[in-house]
């Protein structure tokens, strides 16, 4: 090769290597555009991850077929093409609220009363409101002495049993107080605000405080009973949510972490941890649970299960692939449809399910004969896309993620128990997401403890329809007199059937 064949192959071979960089550039850029495009939907775009119908259409023109579940019989049945329009709610005055009765005499009459003879009447109702107030309950104890035993010790009544000797809230204002900030997430310092401006009353920050941890400690046991009845099922949906909390002596706030453990159908309990290692798990899940613990992707878990004595099954989240696979629609519209349809059909079974009210075994049967092949055949299209995309692209990540998590996919399929999704956890989660963006962070890390049993409590209530504030009430009024044997019947689920007329009812 002479030298000027030689000076052009270099230069031919440097110009080769800068399209190559150029075009691996290019796709740096594009990648880096869509996962830009991704946070910014994620922030301010539309929340729902449903596609329109007439565009899963274009993308897969499939047959629509929905399956209809009778008593001892399963077989398919035609799509409604026509949703049914739901009516309007028109607002009425409650028929259980007091009667507040105000009468309008006509002027004639009240200038001669006895000149009228009244007919009859008619009534128009509105629904009205009084601002909440604060009082003074006095508590007044006679002193008695016997007339025939003037010089004997005079006899007094006992005070009730309190929280805590010569405290100053009530067992209502403590209600108002823990419901206002964990079920209204009303901070602090706003309601100090609120007393002092509206009302006329100072009650400083840190001296609420101290009531709400003082409320959180009698409540504790409650809180330990909820725990136990949610782990006693042998299934139960995981998460957590990140919560900051001032850390003294560094200056700044600490990430800390509610763990948040729900059975389905049952109640929710949340646990205060200052990190999000696999280690918090063994503080929330006991020592002796097996069974199927359902989670997200996070690698905490699996290695919590490895580690756990007793069998545990993980159970995956398929509302995790499918909001994965919604990210990546726009870069390949035809794979990425195609997928998002397979599992609308998956959730076309599961809404039947629950409009037919169907245990274990009719779930199980029915995922059996219409899931199955879903996912089968998702997972057989899965292998064949993930060598065609690229690894790091929103789809090639979004096909990882799945794949990655198939054999915890599966196990809805084969326990009637399990949910096919994780999100009935993350609406329990919403309250304290709520709440955070009001008060920010809890005040410190033992605060984050606290806030955890009252928003197990307070959760449990919402869950079963009743009001908060009259259970907290109720429960630390009769606390101080209880043994530990007589706590049972103070628990939400049986407090409510005591308590809630319709509940009552129900019973």
């Amino acid at each position: 090769m002479t030298p000027r064949e030689a000076e052009l192959t270099r230069q031919l071979e440097a110009a080769l290597s800068a399209l190559s960089g150029m075009e691996a550039l290019r796709r740096e850029n594009q990648l880096l555009r869509q996962k830009l495009d991704q946070i910014t939907r994620r922030f301010f775009g539309v929340s729902s991850e449903q596609l329109p119908s007439n565009q899963l259409e274009l993308v897969l023109a499939l047959p629509e077929v929905e399956v209809e579940v009778r008593p001892g019989k399963i077989e398919p049945g035609p799509s409604a093409e026509k949703k049914t329009q739901r009516p309007v709610r028109k607002a009425r005055v409650p028929e259980h609220l007091p009667v507040v009765e105000e009468v309008l005499e006509p002027d004639d009459v009240k200038a001669a009363p006895e000149q009228w003879r009244r007919i009859g009447e008619e009534v128009s109702e509105q629904l009205d409101y009084e601002p909440g107030r604060f009082f003074r309950r006095r508590l007044v104890r006679p002193r008695y002495v016997q007339r025939s035993e003037p010089d004997a010790a005079p006899v007094i009544a006992p005070l009730p049993e309190r929280l805590l000797e010569r405290s100053l809230p009530a067992p209502g204002l403590l209600a108002h107080i823990l419901v206002s900030k964990y079920c209204d997430h009303l901070p602090l310092y706003r309601q100090e605000r609120i007393y002092a401006t509206r009302h006329g009353v100072e009650l400083p920050r840190q001296t609420m405080a101290r009531w709400v941890g003082l409320a959180a400690d009698w409540l504790r046991p409650i809180y330990d009973m909820i725990l136990t009845g949610v782990m006693a099922g042998g299934y139960v949906q995981v998460d957590e949510t990140p919560i900051e909390y001032l850390d003294p002596g560094r200056g700044k706030t600490g990430q800390g972490y509610l763990w948040t453990c729900l059975r389905p159908g049952g109640d929710v309990v949340f646990r205060w941890e200052t990190s999000r290692a696999a280690k918090c798990l063994e503080n929330l899940v006991p020592v002796d649970f097996s069974g199927v613990l359902q989670c997200d992707g996070y690698a905490a878990y699996g290695s919590f299960a490895r580690r756990h004595p007793h069998p545990l099954t993980l159970a995956g989240c398929w509302a995790h692939v499918r909001r994965k696979f919604y990210e990546g629609r726009n870069e390949s519209p035809l794979w990425a449809g195609w997928v998002l349809r397979q599992i609308q059909h998956l959730y076309r079974v599961e809404a039947v399910l629950r409009q037919n009210r169907a245990g274990p075994r009719l779930r199980e049967a029915l995922r059996s004969s219409e899931s199955r092949m879903i996912v089968e055949r998702l997972g057989r299209v899965l292998a064949r896309m993930q060598p065609k995309t690229f690894p790091t692209s929103l789809l090639g990540e979004a096909i990882d993620f799945a794949r990655g998590q198939w054999p915890r996919l599966l196990v809805f399929l084969t326990d009637g128990r399990v949910e096919i999704d994780n999100n009935q956890i993350e609406n329990a989660i919403r309250p304290t997401a709520l709440g955070k963006k009001n008060w920010l962070f809890f005040g410190e890390a033992g605060a984050g403890e606290r806030g955890a049993i009252l928003y197990t409590v307070i959760e449990s209530c919402r869950r079963r329809g009743i009001d908060p504030y009259a259970y907290i009430k109720d429960v630390l009024t009769r606390l101080p007199s209880m043994t530990n044997r007589q706590l049972v019947v103070l628990l939400p689920a049986n407090w409510g059937r005591m308590h809630t007329p319709a509940l009552r009812a129900a019973a």
